[in-house]
C-alpha cells in the first residue's frame, strides 16, 4: 500500500505504517493540482489541513482506500462523497483530547486570576495589585457545550475543584460521573463559565452570538478551543464592553486561514489583543509534544485494525 503524506507528522506514524508494510511517499510542498496529477498512483493519503479534499480531488484518486486526518476536524474533506466511493475516513480525536482539556483549564485559571491583565500591567510598568484581584474557581458552575473527547477530558480535570460541571449535547445520555447533562436552557440559567467543544458543522457556525449571550442568566467567562467561526467576534466584544461576558480565552479565531497556519488581517484582532480580559493562543490547545505522538499512534492503530 502506497501512502502519500501531505503534511509532516511525528515519526511514529511513518515508522508504524512501514512496519505494517506500507510504502511512505512524501510531498509536503506541491500544489493541490500537482498532487491531483499523481494521486492515482497512491492507495492512501495522510493530511492535516493543507488543502481541501473535495469532489474534484477525489474523482482523480482512482485507487484511494483511506484518508487519514491527523486530528479531529473533517471540514476540509468531503466525507460523504469519499464514503460513496468506498474510501475510509480515519481520524484521531482521541489523540489530543487530553491536551485540549489541559489548555482549556489553563485558559480558565488564567482568566479568573487576571493573568493577561496582570502581565500587561507589569509590561507597562504598573504594579497593580487591587486591580488584578482574582476569582477562585471553586463554587462556580461550568457549562460544557458539546460533550465528546475534549469536553470529557476537561470535565475530568475539573473534578479536583469544588465545582458543578454541566454538559449539553445534541445526543442523549452523554453525561457521566464528571458532568451532568442538562438542556441548553438549564445550562444558560446556571453557568458561570461556558466552554465550547463543538465539531465544525453548518449548525455550529456563529453558535456563540448575541442571542446566546442574551439568554445567559448571569455574566460569564467564555473558553473556546473548538473552531474560531463558532464565536461571533463583534458580539463577543460588545458583550465584554457591557460586561455580560467577563473574559474570554480563545485558542481559535475566525480570522485563521483554512490551513490554521496563518491569520487574515482583521481590525477586530487588534481589539482582542488590546482587551485586558482576553487571553489568546495560536490554535495550540491540542498541539503538545505528547499529543503529536498520540495523534500519530492512533492513526497507526486504526489503519492496522481496519486494513491489516
Amino acid at each position: 500500500m502506497r501512502v502519500l503524506h501531505l503534511d509532516s507528522n511525528h515519526d511514529i506514524l511513518v515508522q508504524g505504517l512501514s512496519k505494517l508494510g506500507c510504502t511512505n511517499v512524501f510531498d509536503l510542498k506541491s500544489s493541490k493540482e500537482d498532487i491531483m496529477a499523481i494521486i492515482e498512483n497512491h492507495d492512501a493519503i495522510v493530511i492535516r489541513s493543507r488543502f481541501p479534499i473535495d469532489k474534484a480531488f477525489l474523482d482523480t484518486a482512482q485507487h484511494l482506500r483511506f484518508i487519514a486526518r491527523v486530528g479531529s476536524g473533517l471540514e476540509n474533506i468531503d466525507v460523504a462523497y469519499a464514503k460513496s466511493l468506498g474510501i475510509e475516513i480515519i481520524r484521531s480525536p482521541e489523540g489530543n483530547a487530553n491536551a485540549v482539556g489541559n489548555h482549556a483549564l489553563a485558559m480558565l485559571l488564567g482568566l479568573l486570576n487576571n493573568l493577561p491583565k496582570g502581565a500587561k500591567d507589569i509590561a507597562n510598568g504598573n504594579w497593580e495589585r487591587e486591580g488584578n484581584r482574582g476569582e477562585e474557581l471553586d463554587g462556580k458552575t461550568i457549562g460544557l457545550i458539546g460533550y465528546g473527547h475534549t469536553a470529557s477530558h476537561f470535565a475530568k480535570k475539573l473534578q479536583g475543584f469544588d465545582v458543578k460541571v454541566l454538559c449539553q449535547d445534541i445526543l442523549p445520555d452523554k453525561g457521566d460521573e464528571n458532568a451532568t447533562q442538562v438542556s441548553l436552557a438549564d445550562l444558560q440559567a446556571q453557568a458561570d463559565i461556558v466552554s465550547l467543544h463543538l465539531p465544525h458543522t453548518p449548525e455550529t457556525k456563529a453558535y456563540m452570538n448575541v442571542d446566546f449571550i442574551n439568554q445567559m442568566a448571569k455574566p460569564f467567562w467564555l473558553i473556546n478551543t473548538s473552531r474560531g467561526n463558532q464565536v461571533v467576534i463583534n458580539d463577543l466584544l460588545e458583550a465584554m464592553e457591557n460586561k455580560t461576558i467577563k473574559g474570554a480565552g480563545l485558542d481559535v479565531l475566525p480570522f485563521e486561514k483554512s490551513s490554521f497556519e496563518q491569520l487574515d488581517h482583521n481590525p477586530q484582532l487588534q481589539q482582542l489583543i488590546d482587551n485586558p480580559h482576553v487571553l489568546l493562543s495560536p490554535h495550540v490547545a491540542g498541539w503538545t509534544h505528547q499529543s503529536k505522538e498520540r495523534l500519530a499512534q492512533v492513526i497507526v492503530d486504526k489503519v492496522k485494525g481496519r486494513f491489516f
